[in-house]
């Protein structure tokens, strides 16, 4: 009865063969690393991420990276010469917590993982199905069955936060000399408070992510693109090219369009996803063309003269 309760929850075995060859039908939770069979045996985990695992964990670290430019740029101003140096220092923070992070995982030392495959969204929430078969005592079950996609991000955000607290602020105290005392620190202080927030983002949503996060990445790029360049008053390709910022912030915006499209449809099909990529520059293209006819100046003339 216990076996066929167990198969609610993928980190609880039933049974196990023992040194001697004989089988024992004791329950308990698979060891971190390992995974229950079909035969609800727990085996080790050896295969390596495919590349939707590998796109969510670079979508996941990608995170920090993005908060932390957001802010430098907020808190820096027009005239600080620093925000570039912030920038750089944010991306060699997050890229050495990515590399140790790899390192500390099973297999140690190496800048490979390797996982336990995602079967479906409960995967992720083991500690919600923990069996009762004699419907008095409670199997508990709560383990990594989807190792180390769990627990590998919330390793690199601490580190994350590690090296910021050990580079950032005498970088910022040394170079930061254009803004007021009270403001220089200021981007360091939202990473206190958005590195929380993704922690439990993760602890709690990491599953619902994993499926949404192309779509999100679409969402967010297409309105964060249409708004940077409503706010620069971007209206025509003479006024994209006029500043190389401009061109900066298309060109990372068109990566994340080609990473959402490829998260999207994984390249099952190569032939037929690569030409998805095309649609990368449309968005921006889009708005070009359309931006002269949506003027609110325009408009309120146009309704004022009755047309």
């Amino acid at each position: 009865m216990a076996v066929a309760m167990s198969s609610t929850c993928p980190g609880l075995y039933c049974g196990k063969t023992l040194t001697n060859g004989s089988f024992d039908g004791e329950c308990g939770v698979c060891p971190r690393g390992e995974r229950t069979n079909m035969q609800k045996i727990c085996e080790k985990c050896t295969e390596s991420p495919e590349l939707y695992d590998w796109l969510y964990l670079g979508f996941m670290a990608m995170l920090p990276l993005v908060l932390h430019w957001f802010f430098i740029e907020w808190y820096s101003g027009k005239k600080s010469s620093s925000a570039l140096f912030q920038h750089i220092t944010a991306l060699f923070e997050c890229s050495a917590a990515a590399v140790l992070t790899l390192l500390v995982n099973d297999p140690v030392g190496l800048l490979s993982i390797r996982s336990c495959r995602v079967q479906m969204l409960s995967d992720w929430y083991t500690m919600l199905y923990n069996p009762s078969p004699d419907y008095v005592t409670t199997l508990h079950c709560t383990q990594e069955a989807v190792f180390p996609l769990y627990t590998i991000v919330l390793i690199y955000y601490a580190f994350c936060l590690v090296f910021m607290m050990l580079l950032r602020p005498l970088l910022v105290k040394k170079i930061a000399c254009g803004l007021g005392k009270s403001d220089r620190f200021k981007s360091i202080y939202a990473a206190l408070y958005f590195f929380p927030i993704l922690t439990v983002l993760q602890a709690v949503g990491g599953g619902l992510l994993y499926y949404a996060f192309p779509y999100i990445i679409l969402v967010l790029s297409l309105v964060t693109l249409a708004v940077y360049m409503s706010a620069s008053e971007i209206q025509s390709f003479k006024n994209l090219v006029a500043k190389k910022k401009r061109l900066v912030v298309l060109f990372s915006h068109w990566l994340l369009h080609a990473y959402g499209i490829i998260s999207i449809s994984r390249l099952d099909k190569l032939e037929q996803d690569l030409p998805l990529l095309a649609l990368v520059p449309g968005p921006a293209l889009f708005y070009l063309l359309t931006a002269r006819f949506t003027e609110p100046s325009r408009i309120l003339s146009e309704g004022g003269n009755g047309h």
